[in-house]
């Protein structure tokens, strides 16, 4: 499954390169009822061409229009759609919801080509940046971002926005928790893998969306299978698949390590992770053990729920403390 946002910046990239000017339009926020989430992308070239989605239709037909007309000529604008207040916009969206658009106009060249590769790189799982947009001139820069946090940071003069790979779940091994995680987790947009080498497991399981690998998910993610963007879940019971990831995930630059246990059986897994797998404090510490919130989750869908949800704060950099 392709990150939507790099098919953009790489259609816009090809755009650039074969001599066009292009808008890149980001949604910084939304209120109400809006079906894009805040840093989704839409890139225009004056060809009329385009790639990407901020509302699923409406929103995108009105800027079109108004690029074909000669509107955001500036280096940079925002956009409030829905309000009825900006001249900018005519459209209403549905169930009253409001959207802000930063619109970015990129004149053909090899900065702003440069640009765009950085931010390829970003969203191939290479680095993760943060990019800043300066809004009364246009200026941008890029730094390393070494945090989790908000995707879009929005400030009197200026719009922080992170770049990144598609937020991913790998599930070292199936179970039925795993397979409501797998469905849970595709909802929320996320890129879904499952790894399990047991034939006899995977058999007669279908998941729609979700990418299964019949493999070890420590040897998958030895080999490379996880980025900063990856959050990796175990949910066996099988310490065979559940403590080999651990082992390797730990080693990773995975945003979030979890496997499923009681506080018991997590206390006898981190003695068998310290003395065999030779596991540091510090290892141990990155380790959600008993995974997710405690919701006092019973069912499938429930255990879903506390796991994804943690995997969501920690990927919003919001402390439990805050919650």
């Amino acid at each position: 499954m392709q990150h939507l946002d790099l098919q953009v910046v790489r259609r816009a990239l090809e755009w650039s390169v074969a001599g066009q000017r292009i808008w890149l339009c980001t949604v910084l926020a939304t209120y109400g009822s809006a079906p894009r989430a805040p840093g989704s992308l839409l890139a225009v070239s004056d060809g009329g061409q385009w790639i990407g989605s901020l509302s699923g239709g409406c929103v995108e037909e009105d800027f079109l229009e108004r690029v074909a007309e000669g509107a955001f000529d500036e280096p940079v604008s925002v956009v409030r759609y829905g309000e009825g207040d900006d001249p900018r916009s005519r459209v209403s969206l549905p169930c009253g919801g409001i959207l802000e658009v930063l619109v970015e106009k990129f004149d053909a060249g090899c900065p702003v080509q440069a640009h765009l590769r950085e931010l390829e790189s970003a969203l191939l799982g290479q680095r993760r940046l943060i990019r800043e947009v300066i809004l009364a001139s246009g200026a941008r820069c890029l730094f390393a971002d070494q945090e989790q946090g908000a995707r879009i940071e929005r400030k009197v003069d200026r719009v922080r926005i992170r770049i990144g790979a598609a937020q991913r779940l790998l599930l070292a091994g199936y179970s039925s928790v795993a397979q409501a995680c797998a469905e849970f987790a595709v909802g929320l947009g996320f890129e879904v893998i499952l790894c399990d080498p047991r034939e006899e497991v995977l058999e007669g399981v279908v998941l729609n969306g979700v990418e299964i690998r019949r493999q070890l998910p420590s040897v998958f993610i030895a080999d490379g299978g996880c980025h900063r963007d990856t959050a990796v879940v175990a949910l066996t019971h099988d310490p065979r698949i559940d403590d080999l990831a651990m082992m390797e995930a730990v080693r990773t630059e995975a945003f979030y390590i979890g496997v499923m246990g009681s506080l018991q059986t997590s206390q006898k897994r981190f003695e068998r992770l310290r003395r065999i797998g030779g596991l540091s404090e510090a290892q141990l510490a990155r380790i959600h053990a008993p995974i997710g919130l405690n919701l006092g989750s019973k069912t499938l869908a429930e255990i879903a729920l506390a796991v994804l949800s943690d995997i969501v704060r920690l990927r919003s950099g919001i402390a439990r403390d805050q919650l």
